[in-house]
C-alpha cells in the first residue's frame, strides 16, 4: 500500500514544482447498488489519496478497491474476487481537472470536473459536479455520480443481475490539507 500512495504522489507532483497543492490520505468515497427491497449493496472505503493542485485545479484521486468495507464479509468476498477483480486490477483512479476553478475563493462553489476515469482497468472521459468550501488552510470537498457496471466490462451474472443496481452511485468527501 506504501508503494501505491508514494506512487501516486509521484504522479501527482509532475503538475508542477512550484504548484500549490493540498492532499489527503484520509477521502472517503461511498457506493451504493442496491435494488428496492432487497438487500443493501453498499460499501466504504476511507482510505481513499487525492490531491489538488491549487494553481491549476488538476485534481487526482487514486482508490484502493479492497479498501471498500461491506456490512456482510461474504458481500465483501464477491465484490472483490467476482466483480472488481482487485487482485488483477487493485485500484480505481481519476486524473482531471476542475473548470474554472478560483484558488481565491472564500465561499463554498460547485464547479464541473472533466477527466480520466479509471475502473477495472477500463478509463472513461467523465464530466461531473465537484462542491468545492475553502477552509482555511484546508479545502473541503464533495462529489456525486453514477456508472454502469458494464461500462467499464464488469460483469454482472444473470443470477443476480436484478438484485443489483444498473447506475451504481457513488459518493464521495474530502478534506485536503496544504502542503
Amino acid at each position: 500500500m506504501k508503494k501505491i500512495i508514494i506512487a501516486c504522489t509521484a504522479l501527482l507532483m509532475g503538475y508542477g514544482a512550484m504548484a500549490q497543492k493540498a492532499i489527503t490520505r484520509t477521502g472517503e468515497v461511498k457506493f451504493e447498488a442496491s435494488m428496492p427491497a432487497l438487500e443493501e449493496i453498499a460499501a466504504t472505503n476511507s482510505t481513499v489519496s487525492a490531491v489538488l493542485d491549487k494553481n491549476t485545479g488538476e485534481i487526482a484521486f487514486l482508490v484502493l478497491v479492497k479498501g471498500f468495507k461491506f456490512k456482510v464479509p461474504l458481500m465483501e468476498e464477491h465484490f472483490n474476487e467476482n466483480y472488481m477483480e482487485s487482485d488483477k486490477y487493485p485500484k480505481a483512479s481519476f486524473k482531471g481537472k476542475i473548470i474554472g476553478y478560483d484558488k481565491n475563493a472564500t465561499t463554498e462553489k460547485t464547479y464541473d470536473v472533466e477527466g480520466d476515469l479509471t475502473i477495472h482497468n477500463v478509463t472513461k472521459k467523465v464530466k461531473q459536479k465537484i462542491t468545492i468550501k475553502p477552509a482555511g488552510k484546508d479545502t473541503n470537498g464533495t462529489f456525486a455520480f453514477s456508472v454502469k457496471p458494464q461500462d467499464y466490462s464488469i460483469a454482472i451474472p444473470a443470477l443476480v443481475k436484478n438484485k443489483i443496481a444498473e447506475n451504481v452511485k457513488i459518493n464521495g468527501k474530502f478534506t485536503l490539507t496544504e502542503k
